[in-house]
């Protein structure tokens, strides 16, 4: 019994250790990735990199991120290119990835999910959260998000056991529609204009990443 303890503690301090440190690779604005999946990702060549994160996400996931950025002069940022890389930790069997959004697309011959919505800039953000990191390296760069912002969410599962995803999240400033995040949400006064923008929005995200398969070597 002590052995089992203390092989689950060493397990535990491992994979911990582990998620400290990024694995994929960043050169200019292409990240290589060699596993989970084996794949390029090549971003715009006026991206800005603000850097990464792993950690383990809610005690459940090994979450890595890779955070870019276009921005004006004053570092407020107009677009966020977010990519992240996550499975679920090997203690936690019974968990899988449930998505069921309609809409798919392909990108690089990966099929992914696509969900869009709006945020406010001060909307709540859940403590722990992947998104709370996100803001964190943001932040720790001396960048600013805008009042609102318009995402697309492209998530990609890599086998059947829906264990394991690449995530894309592209999100611009919400200005440039000339509309606020609550005019466009739900009981807003344009939100019968969100389908034709969303459309437009959507079709721009799968043009910013260009996504290769590689192969082991």
């Amino acid at each position: 019994m002590f052995r089992q303890i203390a092989a689950a503690i060493f397990l535990s301090v491992l994979l911990a250790a582990q998620a400290n440190f990024p694995e994929r690779q960043v050169h200019g604005h292409t990240i290589s990735s060699e596993h989970d999946p084996r794949v390029l990702i090549e971003l715009p060549a006026s991206v800005q990199y603000l850097g990464a994160d792993r950690w383990i996400l809610y005690d459940i996931a090994d979450c890595e991120v890779h955070v870019f950025v276009e921005a004006d002069a004053q570092k407020n940022v107009q677009r966020l290119y977010w990519v992240q890389f996550e499975g679920y930790v090997p203690g936690m069997p019974e968990l899988h990835h449930t998505y069921d959004s309609t809409r798919h697309t392909q990108i690089g011959g990966l099929d992914f999910f696509v969900d869009t919505w709006v945020r406010a800039h001060d909307a709540q953000t859940e403590p722990g959260s992947d998104r709370e990191h996100i803001n964190a390296l943001i932040h720790a760069k001396g960048y600013k998000m805008p009042a609102g912002m318009m995402d697309v969410r492209l998530v990609h599962l890599l086998d059947a056991e829906k264990r394991k995803e690449l995530m894309i999240i592209y999100g611009e400033d919400l200005a440039s529609t000339g509309f606020t995040a609550a005019d466009l949400q739900g009981k807003g006064k344009a939100h019968e204009r969100w389908p034709a923008i969303e459309k437009g929005l959507i079709e721009r995200a799968e043009k910013k990443f260009v996504l290769k398969e590689t192969t082991a070597p």
